[in-house]
């Protein structure tokens, strides 16, 4: 049986959880996040914990189960505390500012890189060389800042670059030098 399929999600009282069917809507004080989930998977509420159920132990309806519990818990988490991803951005002249609604990045580009915040997700900028993205699913936020990293990924010679925060660049070493 699957372990993470099993674990029961705990609601927070500032969580509103409706089940119809086979379509979840979460509801909390960070906004509110609705799925549809398949059909064979057995969502029910009791009390304040949720448990995910299947019907049986083929292999497509064990790989559901612990998915299926998976993207309960991150909307539950999403919607009462949200996810944020932080990135550093490393370089002589490489910046970023909010304007608006749009990241605009100096990354050594002929031009300035802009990026509007999509629905759903917040772009703060508390330095030039610091970008925290957040909201409450973490789909979203996780593939804007993947998109925002994708801008200018970190290359291994000088380390420039959009890095996750925490994230370590394996450096390489330049050339060897004049003759052999």
């Amino acid at each position: 049986m699957s372990r993470i399929g099993k674990k029961p999600i705990t609601v927070p009282p500032s969580v509103d959880v409706k089940i119809e069917g086979s379509s979840v809507t979460v509801k909390g004080p960070k906004g509110t996040l609705s799925e549809t989930f398949n059909p064979d998977m057995g969502i029910e509420r009791i009390g304040t914990e949720i448990i995910i159920s299947r019907p049986s132990d083929r292999k497509d309806h064990r790989s559901l189960h612990g998915l299926t519990r998976s993207l309960l818990s991150n909307m539950v988490v999403g919607v009462s505390d949200g996810f944020k991803k932080d990135l550093e951005i490393n370089g002589v002249g490489y910046r970023a500012a909010k304007q608006g609604k749009s990241l605009v990045m100096n990354l050594g580009y002929s031009h300035q890189v802009i990026m509007d915040e999509i629905e759903g997700i917040t772009i703060e900028v508390p330095q030039p060389n610091r970008i925290t993205i957040s909201g409450p699913d973490r789909q979203k936020v996780g593939q804007f800042a993947a998109n925002v990293r994708g801008k200018r990924p970190p290359e291994p010679y000088k380390g420039k670059g959009i890095k996750y925060a925490g994230e370590v660049i394996i450096r390489k070493e330049g050339k060897a030098g004049k003759g052999r």
